[in-house]
């Protein structure tokens, strides 16, 4: 006895495309805005729900005075000049301390990349120095170099070194050997080998130390400036706060604040127009 297997009905699934597929820049376009308002949605709301736990007394204004007052006594100590010295001041310092701590890391993690018997020898000898509190240097650096410049850039340098040679270093030891292969097979030399292997592979993960680097730089600046300095927004906070000065205190805080994200972007924009094609951790991302 002979059976028909009862015929199998077949699904088709059908996709549309997206609103993202069909018109991408448009998209785009309303997500960035979306999350442009979203980002200036979020701290509008803290310092208006700040404003008004102030001025309805839910908070002590003279510990915690409103924006409005740290706003207006900042734009006049701005107006009269007595801030920008100290804005200055620090931002020459970090300026210093992060141009020498890039180069000697980025030289030194290339170095310590290429060459194995190099990283082998040097290698414990700064993971025990990473792992100091940078802070701990400046009684050091202050017997080296006395008062005045010297210590507060040198600990910025010092903390910026490490961050660029960790991602220096690895990123060259990650660069494939194939890579390197290539360019022997080409008769590339030394600058060459530098120029067109190991600098391409390696720019996006050094920069994003970097960019690390550089926000870690105005933090560690500020401590300094707290401890050891007569002028700085380190030295500004730190004194106002002696002085009951809250108004002033927060001023410097924002300041501070400011010149933090203010450097982090322009290290950013380096990244971005020095490697075009890598992935951009936002701004474009996918919808």
């Amino acid at each position: 006895m002979s059976t028909v297997a009862p015929d199998r009905e077949e699904s088709v699934l059908v996709r549309r495309p997206g609103p993202h597929e069909l018109r991408p820049v448009r998209t785009h376009r309303r997500r960035r805005a979306l999350e442009l308002t979203l980002a200036a949605a979020v701290p509008m709301a803290l310092i208006l729900w700040w404003q008004l736990a102030a001025t309805q007394g839910w908070l002590d204004d003279r510990v915690y005075p409103a924006p409005s007052t740290i706003l207006s006594d900042g734009w006049t100590r701005a107006a009269a000049g007595d801030l920008w010295p100290d804005v200055w001041a620090t931002t020459r310092r970090v300026l210093a301390g992060y141009a020498i701590g890039t180069a000697a890391g980025y030289a030194l993690g290339l170095l310590m990349g290429s060459l194995s018997l190099v990283r082998a020898a040097l290698e414990p000898l700064l993971d025990a120095l990473y792992v100091v509190p940078k802070l701990a240097l400046l009684p050091v650096f202050l017997n080296m170099f006395g008062l005045g410049e010297g210590p507060q850039v040198a600990l910025v340098a010092t903390t910026v070194f490490f961050f660029v040679w960790i991602s220096t270093m690895s990123a060259v030891v990650a660069i494939p050997p194939g890579h390197r292969d290539a360019g022997r097979v080409f008769g590339a030399g030394p600058w060459q080998m530098f120029r067109h292997v190991l600098l391409p592979a390696s720019l996006p993960a050094v920069l994003v130390g970097a960019r690390i680097a550089a926000g870690v730089a105005v933090l560690v600046i500020v401590a300094s400036e707290q401890i050891a300095a007569t002028n700085g927004l380190g030295h500004l906070i730190f004194d106002s706060r002696a002085l009951f000065e809250n108004d002033v205190m927060f001023v410097g805080i924002v300041c501070v604040a400011v010149l933090g994200v203010v450097f982090s972007e322009l290290v950013r924009l380096a990244g971005r127009l020095l490697t075009p094609l890598a992935p951009r951790d936002r701004g474009r991302g996918q919808s």
